[in-house]
């Protein structure tokens, strides 16, 4: 089925290949660059395998209350818009997506806006927005008879790929930066059976290790350079969607690290627009670490027609990315759409992620770039009052609980970081007090509190 309805298409010269005549590395061959998935038949209005969206909208509604496993999967609930395996019998799911949906009304009326939410991703299995993009690419590694799969990882790919190749049978290989990974994801990798190589590089000289890896050896690469991991990671953007009654908001504000996920919303949106799904296209906006910012310089130097990588440094690990490999998809989507990209300080995005956290939520530190960006866009008007905003939450808060500790004990930010924040900070921070065991001493305490 899937070699019939979908192929592969070359995003930098057009060329298109079979789905399994893609190089080791997922890079063309004529032009090095990176393919996307597409399906021609889609292109046909009235043809026999183009989708018809009302009957689409009424029968992924009715699989929200199926107990078959596919239909509780929130990527292979729309599996009409994934048709890249020969039989669903082969899916792997652990029924990831149907994340939640956040309102965030004390973020909401700091920004002057009324309709402020959070796509909360780090409600999947392992944690992270990578589990709907894995379910989907570990699919297609088993369909195709790999024994082997294969990620660098600043952490969240790691844990994804470990749990979902542990549910498939499969044996799983991990490069991650020697000491610059959050230990909560390394132990998930870990735990999940992973064979675990810390290499002395940064992530993406492991992704450059890996690529040599893997076209010496017959191991099935899961980055996102594999364009069914996309495939899997546009599915956000179908909730998102539904949750609107099929309206959808007027910004999509994502975190920016190798930018996948970015061009898979993109890519998710705009399928469901040439399908006549949606009327419109949500503004796409990244979100930078200032210490990890290539795609904002790539931008403002030369609007995204060269990116030079940057030696990446940033707290937030899961965007510490200097060479990131879908800049090109993911400037597309921003100028597609309308979109902007942007980057913040360490200090700006330790306080959003104490504010989503104030909300009852908790984000990793990547996640909260969002927030921190969106105040950005609001001051410049890109945001206006009767906007809806949708934040792309990509990591559960207990990914990097060191970070959280240290910020509410005051050790996360040095002097010079926290310039011009300081009050903002201590407003926000909740550390733990030493109190004897009496009720007067809690009291003592409780009168003395923040509230």
């Amino acid at each position: 089925m899937s070699e019939n309805l979908h192929q592969l298409r070359c995003f930098g010269c057009g060329s298109r290949i079979a789905g399994a005549e893609a190089q080791p590395d997922f890079r063309c061959a004529q032009c090095g660059d990176l393919f996307e998935v597409e399906y021609p038949g889609w292109n046909q209005r009235g043809g026999p395998d183009r989708p018809n969206p009302g009957a689409l909208k009424w029968l992924w509604r009715e699989r929200r209350c199926s107990s078959e496993g596919l239909d509780q999967s929130g990527v292979w609930r729309f599996r009409e818009l994934l048709p890249i395996l020969e039989s669903f019998g082969n899916a792997v799911s652990l029924r990831e997506g149907n994340t939640p949906l956040y309102h965030l009304p004390r973020a909401a009326k700091a920004l002057g806006i009324d309709q402020l939410f959070a796509k909360h991703q780090g409600m999947n299995p392992s944690g992270s927005f990578k589990d709907t993009g894995m379910t989907a690419a570990l699919s297609v590694a088993r369909e195709r008879g790999f024994e082997w799969v294969a990620c660098a990882s600043t952490g969240n790919t790691s844990a994804s790929m470990a749990a979902y190749a542990a549910r498939a049978g499969l044996n799983s290989l991990v490069l991650i930066p020697d000491g610059k990974i959050a230990w909560g994801k390394l132990s998930q990798a870990m735990d999940y059976g992973a064979l675990t190589c810390q290499v002395k590089a940064d992530f993406d000289g492991c992704l450059r290790l890996l690529t040599q890896v893997v076209k010496q050896a017959p191991i099935y690469l899961l980055n996102s350079v594999n364009p069914y991991r996309l495939e899997g990671q546009k599915t956000p953007a179908f909730e998102i969607a539904e949750a609107f009654d099929w309206n959808v908001p007027d910004h999509v504000i994502v975190p920016g690290g190798n930018l996948g996920n970015s061009s898979a919303l993109g890519k998710g949106f705009r399928e469901l627009r040439e399908l006549g799904l949606v009327a419109r296209l949500p503004k796409i906006s990244v979100i930078q670490a200032v210490g990890a910012n290539p795609l904002v310089r790539s931008l403002r130097d030369n609007h995204g027609a060269v990116l030079e990588p940057v030696e990446a440094h940033t707290r937030a690990t899961a965007i510490r990315i200097g060479n990131p490999a879908s800049w090109r998809k993911a400037a597309r989507v921003i100028e597609e759409t309308g979109g902007q990209c942007l980057d913040v300080t360490e200090a700006e995005i330790a306080i959003a992620k104490a504010e989503i956290g104030a909300e009852g939520l908790g984000c990793e530190p990547a996640s909260a770039v969002t927030l921190a960006g969106s105040k950005k866009l609001r001051a410049r008007d890109a945001i206006r009052p009767a906007d809806t905003v949708v934040l792309v939450l990509t990591g559960h808060t207990l990914k990097d609980a060191d970070y959280t500790i240290d910020f509410h004990r005051g050790t996360l930010l040095t002097d010079e970081e926290k310039q011009g924040t300081g009050k903002e900070i201590e407003a926000l921070r909740r550390n733990a007090v030493n109190v004897e065991a009496t009720p007067e001493a809690v009291l003592a305490a409780l009168k003395g509190s923040k509230g």
